[in-house]
C-alpha cells in the first residue's frame, strides 16, 4: 500500500480558522515548514507537539501537529489522548490569534471537538 501524504484539514471551526495539518515524520514537517516559513523546525522524539506559524505570504495562522514515531506505536486510546491534547493547543493558538481572552465554554468545547475530530480522522486515514 502506498504511503498516504499529509493534507491540509477542514477549517470548519470558524473562518478564518487556522490551517491545520498532521505530520507523522520529520521529512513531512520539514516539507511543510520550508513552504510556510522557508525554514525547518524540530520533530518530537516522543509524544506529540503542536507548532504554530504565520504563513509568510498571507500572515494566516497555521497549526502543524506532529506525532513522533514512538508515539505512533501507542494504543489507539493513547493516540486519541495525545491528539485531543494537541487540539487544545491549536484552539488556544487560534483564540489568541483572534484576540479572544475569555471564549465561551460551549464555543471552546465545540472548537476542540471539531479540531480533535479532524486530527483523529486524518490519523486514521494516514495509518490504516
Amino acid at each position: 500500500m502506498a504511503k498516504k501524504k499529509p493534507v491540509w484539514l477542514d477549517r470548519r471551526i470558524a473562518k478564518p480558522a487556522p490551517y491545520l495539518i498532521l505530520c507523522l515524520s520529520k521529512k513531512e514537517l520539514n516539507g511543510i515548514t520550508r513552504k510556510l516559513l522557508r525554514t525547518t523546525t524540530s520533530f518530537p522524539s516522543s509524544g506529540a507537539v503542536c507548532n504554530t506559524f504565520s504563513k509568510l505570504d498571507t500572515g494566516e495562522l497555521c497549526a502543524v501537529v506532529c506525532v513522533s514515531k514512538s508515539a505512533q506505536q501507542c494504543s489507539s486510546l493513547e493516540i486519541t489522548g495525545l491528539l485531543i491534547h494537541e487540539a487544545v493547543h491549536v484552539w488556544q493558538a487560534y483564540a489568541e490569534d483572534m484576540g479572544e481572552q475569555f471564549p465561551a465554554a460551549e464555543q471552546e468545547a465545540y472548537a476542540i471537538q471539531a479540531i480533535s475530530q479532524e486530527l483523529l480522522f486524518e490519523y486514521e486515514r494516514r495509518t490504516s
